[in-house]
């Protein structure tokens, strides 16, 4: 019925002979007993906006700055090693200074449909929020839900607008990895909560 190695954690096992779940099956049952563990949060370190090399203008001025460093360093007289981890430090200190690095961990689990009316409408929101927490009043919080109202319909609209978008620049290959990131954003979303080990 389970596992082997779950054998341990069950306990008074016994079978109701007069009770039939399904069909020739008696049901079973048993104290299990399952050790939870606490999830661990991602520390977050920061990273080059490494994306930031798509714009094609950011992408001359890196290759114009790495080509000029490489000139200017000396190559004679180094091993195989020595010149990678050379070049390494040349890409990537010429990366941290065009592109710079990331502040922060992502706020928004979904960015694909995230724009400045979004952002302007979802933090007044939370400034309502806010004041309504301070104030604990019936005033505050009417005002808040308006807020609240206001800022789902402006999100519903940008999800919209953005997938009549997306359905017209289907066939656009530029476009792919947009199409790519939506998906595993959208998956994610709806992903239901699983174990990983169930009983047989």
């Amino acid at each position: 019925m389970v596992r082997q190695e779950d054998k341990v954690k069950a306990r008074n096992v016994e079978v109701i002979p007069n009770e039939e779940c399904v069909p020739k099956h008696k049901l079973l049952v048993m104290d299990v007993q399952f050790n939870t563990t606490k999830k661990r949060h991602k520390t977050f370190g920061p990273r080059v906006r490494v994306w930031k090399l798509k714009e094609e203008h950011t992408c001359e001025e890196y290759k114009s700055m790495v080509r000029d460093k490489v000139e200017e360093e000396g190559w004679k007289h180094l091993c195989v090693n020595e010149h990678w981890h050379k070049m390494k430090k040349i890409m990537m200190e010429t990366a941290q200074h065009i592109c710079g690095m990331s502040k922060g961990p992502c706020r928004h689990k979904e960015t694909w449909w995230w724009n400045e009316e979004v952002a302007e409408a979802v933090g007044e929101k939370k400034i309502k929020y806010r004041k309504w927490k301070r104030e604990n009043s019936k005033e505050a919080w009417m005002k808040y839900k308006k807020c609240r109202q206001s800022a789902n319909r402006v999100i519903s609209s940008a999800k919209e607008k953005k997938q009549m978008e997306c359905a017209s620049d289907l066939n656009d290959h530029e476009h792919q990895n947009e199409f790519f990131q939506m998906a595993k954003q959208m998956v994610k979303e709806t992903q239901d909560i699983t174990g990983s080990n169930c009983l047989k």
